[in-house]
């Protein structure tokens, strides 16, 4: 990996070079995507059938597009006992940590007959996008589905590719089973976020769509924001490991390795106060990438998107990684809880030499769903406050109006909204309180 000294022009540089990654940065597919869009959008099913023999090679039709008792039953005797066990225990952790999550509806009345409140409501229903393509991610289907089930989602949507032969991936169907998705649908790409957001004759409309999937997925979503909700335009996968001479290379370096293999846009950075242990890292990602099975991707990505940066101290390089506001942050450091502190921006922090990036991505818990490409200064992780929505309760008596109601005319005659005014003067006309 390049070894470079922690400067504002090397920052300068890397942040420019990371934004290229974002899909707002591709925007030479978005006239193909809107087209697809607006095609389902007009021709429900029929345009979705067609854009599925096109891309996928599959012949689907009405008959066949949703997923059958049968096919679900027939994916759990392809996958692994071994597999479903561990995706079961993964479960219980996800769910576990998402009903810490959840709020509650809550109403504060005074003795003056003042009564204000919020009203917490679960989304009706939601769509979850599950990529199929060169890799299926099981994990992603309990990540994306178990916060909404926590939430109380009354209907959850999945649409996911299928092969040639309309099957979907096993063990994507086998965690939609566990998580609890109630109809699955053999559908991909920007026709289906289209579908969700729409609704077509088969597919039916929700109203929010969640889930990751390439450029023409992400810029699907961002087409028809407005319609339903997103949860993010997501883009590729990153990691940001902080670290000191305290750190162990090896760990440091397989932890870059695990983002790096996602794809040829993956970020891997890492920021150290050591350039002995740079060089160390550096030489331990050599070994490791020679050995590994995605050496193809991972050396691109490296190539790319791959830095070690090395700070004079270590609010030097906190400071970067606040600005980096990488997807994941690891910290190892001799006190990473007292570095953690210092951290303002990130998706998901990982504390100290054990806790490592797949960690969160398979088994701790916490959603591996995360803002990328810096939008982690002002977006969380998917969670249960994601599927749900807030309604402001507002209730006053005529005696709690009284002392407040000629400063309310005043404020709205001020705006020159008459009406507004007028809406609080005839609840006066008699003058009596």
């Amino acid at each position: 990996m390049r070894i470079l000294k922690l400067t504002e022009e090397t920052k300068k540089n890397l942040l420019e070079s990371l934004l290229k990654r974002s899909p707002n940065s591709y925007k030479q597919y978005e006239d193909s995507v809107n087209a697809i869009v607006e095609e389902v959008k007009k021709n429900g099913d029929s345009a979705v059938f067609a854009y599925t023999k096109q891309f996928d090679g599959a012949e689907i039709t009405k008959e066949n597009i949703r997923v059958t008792k049968e096919e679900m039953e027939e994916a759990y005797g392809l996958v692994d006992d071994k597999l479903i066990d561990v995706m079961k225990k993964s479960l219980q952790n996800i769910r576990a940590y998402h009903e810490k999550q959840k709020q509650y509806s809550w109403f504060d009345s005074r003795p003056d007959g003042v009564l204000l409140g919020q009203k917490v409501t679960p989304l009706s229903c939601v769509g979850v996008y599950v990529p199929g393509g060169k890799a299926a991610y099981p994990s992603s289907v309990l990540m994306n589905i178990l916060p909404a089930k926590v939430a109380g989602v009354e209907k959850i949507v999945m649409t996911t590719p299928c092969d040639r032969e309309g099957k979907v991936n096993p063990a994507t169907l086998v965690a939609a089973d566990l998580a609890g998705a109630d109809e699955i649908y053999k559908a991909g790409g920007a026709q289906a976020v289209a579908a969700l957001a729409f609704g077509t004759e088969s597919i039916p409309k929700v109203d929010k769509i969640v889930g990751p999937g390439n450029i023409y997925v992400a810029l699907a979503k961002k087409a028809v924001f407005g319609h339903v909700s997103i949860d993010s335009i997501a883009g590729p996968s990153e990691i940001l490991v902080l670290a000191d001479e305290s750190a162990n290379p090896r760990y440091a370096a397989a932890d870059l390795l695990s983002q790096a293999e996602h794809d040829e846009l993956a970020s891997a950075i890492l920021i150290t106060t050591s350039e002995t242990f740079a060089t160390q890292v550096s030489e331990e990602v050599d070994k490791f990438t020679a050995t590994l099975s995605r050496k193809d991707i991972i050396e691109k990505s490296l190539e790319n998107y791959g830095y070690i940066l090395v700070a004079q101290d270590m609010d030097e390089a906190i400071e970067a990684a606040n600005e980096i506001a990488s997807e994941h942050l690891e910290i190892l450091t001799a006190n990473p809880f007292d570095t953690m502190t210092k951290i303002k921006n990130a998706g998901a922090i990982f504390l100290g030499e054990y806790a490592s990036e797949p960690l969160g991505d398979y088994f701790a818990g916490p959603n591996h769903v995360l803002p990328t490409n810096g939008t982690a200064k002002f977006f969380s992780p998917l969670g249960v406050d994601s599927f749900v929505k807030k309604s402001s309760i507002i209730s006053y008596t005529k005696e709690a109006l009284w002392p407040v109601y000629e400063d309310i005319i005043q404020f709205a005659e001020s705006e020159r909204l008459t009406a507004h005014a007028n809406s609080i003067k005839v609840r006066f006309e008699d003058n009596n309180r």
